[in-house]
């Protein structure tokens, strides 16, 4: 089968949801991925940030072949022992909490607004504060959570009890703040907001508001977590520990795996038997995957790796800047980076798969460069040498 005949199946049958990108991929390894037509292509945000430690990694391919052959899914009203061994190797890595399992950071998104409405419920408290340039998934609560226009439209009435502060500026979120707001839910590395990083003062003042004011502290972990800043989780730059956390993309490596981690000191009373639940939530088959995602982290010393690659990698594309005047900022943390351009950056990406590179705009002028936390230093600097062709002959208006 070709190209041609996927994109008709697709026209077809599969609702238009998403953009196509006309690449039908059917092989991945490590950094690299394979399309129908046997091209190959360095992948540099794979999977959407979801294989963070590179496609097909041979030891998450074992721990699902294993868990196969044995039971794939069973009720929770069962004990799951891969669940709980899970939930422990999140709170071992992260702080005393207790793990709610789901299958997608949106529903792990849903999860932490149920919380936050029913730790408030006594108190009349329910409105919760996230940030605009924000993404929390697209189910109408996390979409309405998320603070993009774009995203709410055509889906109203939205869910109330949502206010948006500015990312970064204490003095917008404590405005926001009256007697019915319960949490503050903000991703400490914004990724479809561009790779916007949350300052130390940012979020050491948060946790300083939620303690004196009562309210939840709540990171979306999504898509920084895992390793991928160079930390377990991003929020462990600052120095703090929030409420909530919600996890998922590198979590399964490729399998549908989220989960919401609510700190011990607020989890009493607040959800019991039948205030929350997910029949996929949690089953052996994925929860071996991410059982396999952080002995491989482990083992072969991926935070480490991701710092120093990360270094590198943040280090070439600031010289990338310094050639190339419609790049006007190189930033990151670990192997989470983005190129923000003075003109749209849909010819870079088309241009740069052309070539054999795949990464992703978004925010129209922010090019996010997430490679696998596994990358080499060869693909490293071939990836680089795409970029770097592709704007030595990019002409974009205004800057010839």
């Amino acid at each position: 089968m070709k190209t041609q005949e996927v994109q008709k199946l697709y026209s077809e049958f599969v609702l238009p949801t998403y953009t196509q990108i006309p690449i039908c991929l059917v092989k991945g390894k490590g950094s690299k991925v394979w399309d129908i037509e046997g091209r190959e292509y360095i992948d540099f945000f794979p999977g959407w940030a979801v294989s963070g430690i590179g496609h097909c990694h041979p030891d998450v391919v074992s721990a699902l072949r294993h868990q196969a052959r044995k039971i794939l899914h069973v009720s929770n009203n069962f004990l799951n022992l891969k669940q709980g061994e899970l939930a422990r190797e999140i709170s071992q890595n992260s702080f005393p909490c207790k793990v709610f399992f789901c299958n997608s950071g949106a529903e792990a998104s849903e999860g932490a607004i149920k919380f936050a409405r029913r730790f408030g419920q006594k108190d009349g408290r329910f409105e919760i504060i996230t940030f605009r340039k924000s993404f929390h998934g697209r189910t109408l609560g996390a979409l309405t959570a998320t603070g993009q226009e774009r995203i709410h439209q055509g889906f109203d009435p939205l869910p109330q009890g949502f206010q948006y502060a500015e990312f970064n500026d204490l003095d917008s979120v404590k405005a926001l703040i009256r007697d019915k707001t319960a949490a503050i839910f903000l991703e400490p590395v914004q990724g479809e907001g561009g790779v916007r990083i949350a300052t130390q003062e940012f979020m050491t003042g948060l946790r300083k508001i939620c303690d004196e004011r009562g309210l939840l502290l709540m990171v979306d972990e999504v898509q920084s977590g895992m390793g991928r800043t160079g930390k377990m989780f991003a929020y462990q730059h600052y120095g703090i520990e929030p409420d909530i956390m919600t996890l998922a993309k590198s979590l399964g490596a490729g399998v549908p795996i989220g989960a919401l981690a609510v700190h011990r000191r607020v989890e009493p009373g607040v959800l019991g038997p039948g205030s929350h639940g997910s029949t996929y939530g949690g089953n052996p088959l994925v929860c071996a995957a991410a059982l396999a995602v952080f002995k491989v982290i482990r083992k072969k010393k991926l935070l480490s790796a991701t710092c120093e690659m990360g270094g590198y990698l943040l280090e070439k594309l600031k010289a990338l800047k310094d050639r190339y005047p419609v790049i006007t900022e190189a930033r990151g943390v670990g192997l989470m980076c983005a190129l923000e351009l003075s003109a749209p950056g849909a010819f870079v990406v088309e241009a740069a798969r052309s070539r054999g590179l795949l990464i992703n705009c978004t925010q129209e002028k922010t090019l996010r460069i997430m490679p696998a936390m596994t990358v080499s230093k060869r693909i490293l600097d071939r990836a680089l040498n795409i970029l770097d062709s592709v704007f030595a002959e990019w002409k974009p208006e205004g800057n010839v």
